[in-house]
């Protein structure tokens, strides 16, 4: 069976910038089947066969258990194969294992039995997805050991991604070789070390990220990857952001009530007299499921006590949008509120002052931390989570929204329940500005156009080769990015490695300091953009904004129709290769994808060039020293301790 890659290697690119050749399509018509999703496959979520049902409101929340450190690594780690290490030297040690393993979507049959999926296991935690989440705090260096213990091709349960990984910790300051490159893969029975300095760029206080999570980045299998489970959180602390309300920002206090929400949506078939994930290969539109899960449990429910929390929810794909809306049940009565979020990051970036909002919009793999208050219901009361927004196919939001009592609508619902210890929690008053941008650093002005061109997703006309490098940055220096849309029926959430960006224009229209980009409901197509200015007004008088976006400083650009987006990017500390990729990550599999390069100062470069071009003599990859850290021999540490029996 012929792939993409066979595609590559039939030669349907032309010279060493690997444009498309409308010819070479013509003359190899017979490929297309293998690029296109089949004439006969279904596209519209409603044209699939549907998944068992599943009563809502019946799973409990897996809520992530919280890494421990380990004294060490055996065999230790190895200094050369990091930048900066002996500068940085790891404060904490961790080591994981990406398993396969039953898991328990809902408790009624035909999931009761457990549906196989991939996850993480450390220590003497049962494997979960998703895995354990890192307490991370900045001036803390860390390494991660992770373990690919996963069956080997062909022996798996979970027949439709692949057993041989990357991870990438969207979107941390990190060097080249511990970014989780979708090309630094290790296949079953190895293990890779990533060595996270825990500083923010440029050691500007201004650049601190909170929350971060990490994903499967394998080239080509990153949507189906990521889909089987492998996915996680790491939140980062500081002297403000403490995880402790009695300090600091005195925000709700980690893990007890800040707690992180997965949002994913998978399809299954019944197998055997269970439940199956089941996930669309030859799908290139976008993936969607019909079972809302959070957490990876079916529309589940969460006690709450009447007091504030932190939810730090992510969309972790692989296709949909949500927009998330909040309602409110007092004691059984169907007398509905309609309770407002206060949102206080956006992508992991801390707003400059907190923000009360009606929804919350999130584009694939973006996040908000959001503070919900149920200080003001009592034991009994319900508030429920929905998503409104309607979406049929990989395109995006159709610009259609959902009833609250539409079915499909459910996420999961909050149950009060009586009060144990005060509430000494706060939401301040303001946090911390926005990076400067400071233009006399500028050194380049790029263009990227995100578009559709012969059954593949293009950057630039180009699909993805990780032996080009398309741009090459100068370490220290800033650019000015613009993201075009090429299409207007497509909707694509842009994302680029290893540092954050600030927005200058949005469609034309200035984006200043004190805005937030907003949207009217029922306005997501064609939407009429907003701009308000309702940051930095005096404490108390807040506006609140239809639907939060994400901010001015971000990590990923949701490119709407027809959308186009200028940014400001600078790059300090770190060489090595990197990408930029749709977050539709079949969109990225299929190969909306680009490999940009820091390089050292004066060496930058405009047009794409091979790897072998820029690195002389030809290694195989940037200056520094870049060692596979092991193979199946090294890989011999000491196994974890088994799983308790019955635990999945």
């Amino acid at each position: 069976m012929a792939t993409r890659r066979d595609v590559l290697k039939l030669g349907l690119v032309a010279g060493g910038s690997s444009l498309l050749s409308r010819q070479a399509f013509a003359q190899n018509r017979e490929l297309l089947k293998f690029l296109c999703p089949p004439d006969d496959r279904p596209r519209q979520i409603n044209d699939q066969p549907p998944s068992p049902p599943a009563r809502p409101w019946v799973s409990e929340l897996f809520v992530p258990p919280v890494m421990m450190p380990l004294a060490g690594l055996v065999p230790p780690p190895d200094p050369r194969a990091h930048q900066r290490y002996e500068e940085f030297p790891p404060k904490e040690f961790y080591e994981i294992h990406e398993r396969e393993f039953l898991w328990q979507f809902h408790p009624d049959p035909p999931y009761a039995g457990g549906s196989w999926q991939w996850g993480f296991q450390a220590g003497n935690f049962a494997p979960s997805s998703p895995g354990p989440t890192y307490a991370a705090h900045y001036g803390s260096p860390v390494l991660v050991r992770r373990h690919n213990a996963l069956p080997p091709v062909g022996h798996a349960k979970v027949n439709f991604a692949l057993p041989s990984t990357t991870s990438h910790l969207h979107n941390a300051h990190t060097a080249s070789e511990s970014d989780g490159n979708p090309v630094d893969w290790i296949d079953s029975g190895e293990f890779w070390d990533h060595h996270y300095a825990n500083f923010p760029a440029g050691h500007d206080p201004l650049q601190k990220l909170t929350t971060l999570w990490y994903h499967d980045h394998r080239l080509d299998f990153t949507a189906a990857n990521v889909y089987a489970g492998l996915a996680g959180f790491y939140c980062l602390f500081d002297e403000d952001d403490t995880g402790d309300e009695n300090t600091g920002w005195h925000l709700p206090s980690f893990p007890k009530y800040d707690i992180p929400l997965l949002l994913q949506d998978i399809r299954f078939a019944e197998v055997g007299g269970g439940a199956q994930v089941v996930f669309d290969n030859w799908n290139t539109d976008g993936m969607l499921g019909d079972r809302m899960t959070v957490n990876r449990r079916i529309t589940p429910r969460f006690n709450v006590e009447p007091r504030k929390y932190r939810f730090r929810i992510l969309n972790g794909g692989p296709s949909r949008f949500y927009e998330l809306f909040l309602r409110a049940e007092r004691g059984g009565s169907r007398r509905f509120e309609y309770p407002k979020f206060v949102a206080i990051t956006g992508d992991g970036n801390f707003l400059p002052e907190p923000l009360v909002t009606e929804s919350i919009f999130l584009g694939v793999a973006q996040r908000a931390d959001v503070i919900l208050d149920f200080s003001g219901y009592k034991p009994g009361d319900h508030v429920y989570l929905h998503n409104l927004l309607q979406q049929l196919n990989g395109a995006g939001p159709t610009g259609a929204y959902m009833d609250f009592d539409d079915p499909e609508s459910n996420l999961m619902r909050f149950d009060v329940v009586p009060l144990t210890a005060p509430d000494k929690s706060r939401i301040p008053d303001q946090f911390r500005p926005w990076p400067r941008v400071d233009l006399s650093k500028v050194k380049r002005e790029r263009v990227w156009t995100f578009d559709y061109e012969g059954g593949l997703w293009t950057i630039n006309g180009r699909v993805m080769d990780p032996n080009r490098v398309d741009a090459g940055i100068d370490q220290g220096s800033a650019e000015i990015w613009t993201f075009r849309n090429g299409g207007r029926n497509w909707s694509h959430p842009i994302h680029s490695h290893f540092v954050e960006f600030l927005f200058l224009e949005i469609n034309g229209r200035p984006y200043r300091e004190n805005e937030i980009e907003d949207i009217g409901a029922h306005d997501v197509r064609g939407r009429d953009l907003d701009l308000k200015p309702v940051l930095g007004k005096p404490p108390g008088t807040r506006s609140p904004v239809d639907s939060f976006f994400g901010g001015r400083r971000r990590d990923v650009a949701v490119l709407l129709p027809s959308d186009e987006m200028k940014i400001y990017m600078i790059w300090p500390d770190f060489l090595g290769k990197y990408v930029m990729h749709c977050h539709n990550v079949v969109h990225e599999d299929h190969a909306m994808m680009i490999r940009w390069d820091i390089v050292e100062p004066g060496k930058g470069f405009d047009q794409p060039r091979s790897a072998d071009a820029v690195y002389e003599p030809p290694p195989e990859s940037p200056p520094h020293v870049e060692i596979r850290p092991a193979n199946p021999a090294q890989a011999d540490g000491p196994s974890p301790p088994p799983v308790p029996p019955g635990e999945k």
